[in-house]
């Protein structure tokens, strides 16, 4: 069944109505766009369905028609002033020329009367949701000729799917754009995070370094006596508390920190506290490996008790081992070169509190202290081995 033909006559749109189509256009950003195989599929297929040469999508710019797919025609655009699509954007129904020579409305076109010998044009709108023709899917031959209702029809649903295509990819644009602006806004608010996390740290190891000091005051001011050594040994290991929170505080990444480097500040800093005098005097192997903050500071406070007491009970050379166990784990090792201690020693059983804070701090990394008494070489080494999976585990047997 023959279409009927159209003779609308196009309305004129206002300057403020050509200024709104106009940003419709430049929002989808496919202007100048390289080819696209969707796209060429579309005019490829209509050009089948009406038998013609010629398809093209097309879309109307200020000055230009550009085509985004021209298919049996090499020419990526044309001015606007000669094209029928520009005025087939003036109304919502299809543009039909049968007859393209004897039709009031185009006999003047140039692409009519010229060189080009145009006969023929079908042009559907490309219509946006929001009621804005931005161009055309059009079908083009040099000779007349007649049109049915339900080619017209295939023609519309064409143009719809180039539209679908053209809002998928502004959709798919516009998630992006959303998924980076969230990822900009995550990124601020963790750097804002590990700022905030770097001053509490900064305050707390001020209040943990005072506390230090006046534990030390006061065991000074009550003379030599039990007590006195108990508010040193308090004074120690706070002040060994505030030593590990800011060595994890010198990382860029707060929530993690590099066991290797980590280890190797803390025993710097243990070499001075200690009056170790020569730094070789602690040596430090370990795994160049990440781990939570969580678990770096109990790691770092078994390191800071051992030392110490390798330091002050053995001597030589004090080692300290952090090495990947054949476990998926990891093994920490302090030896020292003094006196053994007995085959019989256990630590759970130890009475002294540097044993006990030890085991609990062992504990909390999901592993058990050990003592190697069996070696014939003379010295000690203490060991925690514990999984590579957070804390919480169950401690190693």
């Amino acid at each position: 069944m023959a279409a009927s033909v159209v003779n609308l006559q196009p309305r004129a749109l206002t300057p403020e109505g050509e200024a709104r189509r106009l940003a419709a256009v430049q929002r989808y950003e496919i202007l100048d766009t390289p080819p696209d195989g969707s796209f060429d599929r579309i005019t490829a297929i209509a050009a089948r369905l009406f038998c013609v040469p010629i398809s093209i999508i097309s879309l109307v710019d200020h000055d230009r028609i550009w085509f985004k797919s021209h298919h049996g025609l090499n020419v990526p655009q044309i001015d606007r002033g000669p094209g029928l699509c520009a005025s087939a954007i003036l109304q919502d129904a299809p543009w039909i020329l049968n007859d393209a020579k004897n039709d009031p409305r185009s006999l003047a076109n140039p692409l009519v009367a010229g060189d080009f010998g145009l006969r023929f044009y079908v042009g559907v709108p490309l219509r946006t949701n929001d009621g804005f023709n931005l161009g055309t899917l059009c079908v083009i031959d040099r000779a007349a000729r007649s049109v049915s209702e339900e080619q017209i029809a295939h023609l519309t649903d064409l143009a719809s799917t180039v539209m679908d295509q053209m809002e998928l990819r502004l959709s798919a644009r516009r998630a992006i754009a959303d998924l980076s602006r969230v990822l900009d806004e995550k990124e601020a608010a963790l750097r804002r995070t590990e700022l905030m996390a770097k001053e509490i740290d900064h305050r707390v190891m001020n209040s943990l370094q005072l506390v230090s000091g006046l534990l030390n005051v006061q065991g000074r001011a009550i003379g030599k006596s039990e007590a006195a050594e108990q508010l040193t040994l308090a004074s120690s290991r706070v002040s060994a508390i505030a030593r590990a929170h800011r060595n994890i505080y010198q990382n860029v990444n707060v929530g993690r920190a590099n066991g290797k480097a980590y280890l190797e500040r803390l025993c710097d800093d243990l070499s001075d506290v200690l009056g170790l005098g020569d730094r070789n005097r602690i040596l430090v192997e370990a795994a160049d490996a990440e781990f939570p903050t969580e678990q770096i500071v109990p790691l770092g406070l078994i390191v800071n008790e051992l030392v110490t007491n390798a330091a002050k009970h053995g001597s030589g050379v004090i080692k300290v081992k952090l090495e990947r166990s054949a476990s998926k784990g990891y093994l920490l090792m302090v030896s020292d070169q003094g006196t053994r201690l007995p085959q019989d020693f256990d630590p759970a059983v130890a009475h002294g509190l540097g044993m006990k804070v030890i085991q609990a701090l062992a504990q909390q990394l999901g592993g058990k202290l050990r003592i190697d008494v069996t070696e014939p070489s003379s010295g000690t080494k203490f060991s925690v081995q514990f999984g590579d999976h957070g804390l919480g585990q169950r401690p190693v047997q």
